[in-house]
This record gives structure tokens, sequence and C-alpha cells, in this order.
């Protein structure tokens, strides 16, 4: 029986992208559920689950929330604030096309090299550290200021999680047509009224679902925080890093629970943020 053209072209197409999430998604997550629920002999039980209310894990946990709650808020606050900027015939389009550029570029700019360039910036010996005492006669670490702490890993997150929010945003902001604020205008009403009772509950879904996936972003981060801070904060990334490569925490199976415990949150994030891009999508046609 011959096979109908319109069929042997969507295998051949999406055939090599579902071969990709079943190897790289698929298997590993399924591996990570079965070895979650296993011993060293390979016998079930709860044990793994169970350690994951231990005080070190439960701070590991909290931490990490903290921190990438943090940075959502504060990244999609201030890309909100540069995707409304750019919004509009104000802006000249090189310049715009510019700074979506840049933010496609430093949105992707993580691990190793950004550890390295904060702390050649605003590190204890940092360049911008080093300028701001000769000059200004301000030493940002005597008031309190420590890169290698939770309030810096959180500043050190909101690099790449601010341009990151400017380009989720940008869509839904370029959605606002300009004769919704002509025709509010036209009926008497403030740019704060259109703002506050048309703009803001338009936003709204895509913002929080915005924000969720800034969250999910930072909580799996693991590369920049290790090279940053090595193990002085306890993130759960990292502490599944070191169940994993075998030093004297070496705990496969919790390290199999730590990382379920993870997909369950970014999976939970990122569900709830198709939902609400869905909505958003639909109240904008």
């Amino acid at each position: 029986m011959r096979l109908p053209r319109a069929f042997v072209q969507t295998v051949f197409g999406v055939g090599p992208f579902a071969l990709f999430a079943v190897l790289f998604l698929v298997l590993p997550t399924s591996n990570l559920l079965v070895g979650a629920f296993q011993d060293g002999e390979g016998n079930f039980t709860f044990a793994n689950l169970a350690g994951l209310m231990t005080p070190s894990v439960v701070t590991a946990f909290r931490v990490s929330i903290t921190i990438s709650l943090a940075s959502a808020v504060l990244g999609a606050a201030a890309g909100l604030a540069v995707a409304l900027a750019l919004r509009g015939d104000a802006v000249p389009r090189p310049i715009r096309q510019a700074v979506l550029t840049l933010c496609g570029v430093t949105s992707n700019f993580a691990g190793v090299p950004l550890a390295f360039a904060f702390l050649a910036t605003v590190g204890r010996a940092g360049l911008l550290t080093a300028l701001l005492v000769r000059y200004f006669g301000i030493n940002i670490y005597d008031g309190g200021f420590n890169l290698l702490s939770v309030v810096g890993l959180t500043f050190t997150y909101l690099y790449f999680q601010m341009p990151l929010m400017v380009l989720v945003i940008m869509p839904a902001v370029e959605g606002l047509k300009r004769d919704w604020s002509e025709a509010a205008a036209m009926l008497g009403a403030s740019p704060a009224q259109f703002t506050l009772r048309i703009v803001a509950p338009i936003l709204a879904p895509n913002v929080v679902g915005a924000t969720l996936l800034l969250f999910a972003n930072a909580f799996g981060a693991v590369a920049t925080a290790y090279a940053l801070t090595g193990s002085s904060i306890n993130l759960v990334t990292i502490l599944l890093f070191a169940q994993i490569r075998g030093d004297v925490l070496h705990d496969p199976g919790l390290g199999f629970a730590l990382a379920l415990g993870m997909v369950v949150v970014t999976g939970v994030c990122n569900i709830l943020y198709l939902r609400l891009r869905a909505f958003s999508d639909r109240r904008l046609r």
C-alpha cells in the first residue's frame, strides 16, 4: 500500500525531532523516575524520597526557590519595563533591533564565562569595585554586598533573566493595538486609567506566565552558581551534582530523588506558563 505523500513528509519532518525528544527527554526522565524508587541493589524503596525531607535537602530547596523567585520577579519587572519602552514608533527601528539582538545574546550567556565576568567586574578586586573606591570613595563590600552570597547570586542571575523576559513578553506587548489607546483617549480615559484598566488585565496572564518561566530557568541553573560560589551556597542543583559525581556525598538514589523533585517543580511552572500563554493569546485575538 502506498502511503500518502503528506504523511511521508510529516514523518520525515517530525521524525528527527521526535527521536531527539525520546533520546534526551523521555528516556532520561523515565530513568530518573525509576531510579528514585530503587536502592543500590535495584529493589523498590521509598527511602530516596524520604531523603528529601532531611534538613540539608529542605534547606537546599528553600534557598533555590528563594533565589529563583527573587531573580524571576526582579527580572520580569525590569524586562517588562524594557519591552514597554521598545513598543511603538518612538524608538528607532535600528535601536530596537539592536536591543533585541543584545537580549538574545545575553539571555544565553551563563555558566563559567558569566561567573568570571561578574568576578572580574564586581568581585572584591573587580574593575567596577576598584573604580567606585578610587573615584567615589564607595566600597560596596563595606555596605554589606557580597557577590558570593544569596544576594550576589540573585544579582548575577538577573543578567540573563531580564533579557529573557524581554524576548518572552515582547510578542504580547506588540499585540497591544494602538486603536485601543486612541479609543480610550476619545472616551476620556487618562494614560494611567488606560494602563490600569486595559493594558494591565491583558498583559497580566503573560507576565505571570513569563515569571514562572524565569523561575524554572533559574531553578535549574547550576553552572553559573557552581562556578561562582562552589559549594558555599546550598542549592538543589549543587547538592544533586555532589550526589552523582562520586565524592563523600555520593548517593545516586538521593540524586535521582532530587532530580525528580526538580522535574516536578519546573514541570509545574512550565505547564502553568503554557496555560497562561494560551489564555492570553485567546484574549488578544
